[in-house]
């Protein structure tokens, strides 16, 4: 396979972190985006492999096109965008949240993957070859919520239409975009897990998860495909959680 390029958003920690060193391991190029600058240099340090560090606030539509910019100028080219970076917010009570809570879950979680998703598009569309891949984070709530997760569930619903119509869009300019939903991978983010999180019913209850590097295989066996082949959806999920049959 020649070289290839991929911009990795959140990739200082968890999923993000975990997908960019399967990439690297693969021989890929990276570009490592995400808020803090210290944890990006250490999966680069991790990586092993050549990386550039773009610290990047994604919700600011300049840093995002900075970031492309850079990436374009250090590289020439990006054929993958895995569109992880997100947050979960605060659990609350629907009449309980606050709408800066609600804004802000959604800038980042909606608003800052459509940037990234925007640029990287227009990058895809002008560059030479012509093409690349978008994988967009969704999550097991884009299909099904949890209790108290108004804001994160809504832009996950959300993130699937994104992903839908980056497919459409993309097909005259071979770019493909296709979307990863992940239940329960052991990363910060899901260390409640094993304490006990609500459910349903009201119950407290420990969850099973998986290694998140099952996640980053997943992520790098959809960026490998040719652009004439695209997972459109994949869920990957600890085998036990309550998902099937959840509620």
């Amino acid at each position: 396979m020649p070289q290839q390029i991929a911009v990795v958003t959140g990739a200082g920690t968890g999923v993000g972190r975990a997908v960019a060193l399967e990439l690297a391991a693969a021989g890929w190029q990276l570009v490592l985006a995400g808020r803090r600058a210290e944890p990006l240099h250490e999966t680069a340090r991790l990586s092993g492999g050549t990386t550039a560090v773009v610290p990047t606030d994604i919700t600011d539509a300049r840093a995002v096109k900075a970031l492309f910019d850079e990436s374009a100028e250090r590289f020439g080219r990006v054929d993958l965008l895995f569109n992880n970076a997100g947050t979960f917010g605060t659990p609350t009570p629907v009449e309980e949240l606050d709408p800066a809570e609600w804004r802000a879950v959604v800038d980042l979680n909606l608003t800052g993957s459509f940037l990234c998703a925007q640029a990287a598009f227009r990058l895809m569309k002008a560059q030479d070859p012509q093409g690349g891949r978008i994988i967009n984070n969704g999550s097991i709530s884009a299909h099904v919520p949890r209790p108290h997760s108004i804001a994160y569930t809504a832009t996950k619903h959300a993130v699937t239409g994104l992903t839908r119509s980056l497919s459409l869009d993309g097909r005259p300019y071979r770019i493909a975009c296709g979307q990863i939903d992940i239940g329960n991978a052991a990363t910060d983010m899901t260390a409640a897990m094993s304490r006990g999180v609500r459910q349903a019913d009201g119950r407290i209850a420990v969850e099973p998860t998986m290694d998140v590097a099952d996640v980053a295989r997943t992520v790098r066996h959809m960026a490998e495909l040719p652009l004439e082949a695209n997972v459109q959806f994949a869920t990957v999920m600890a085998t036990a959680m309550p998902y099937i049959g959840r509620g």
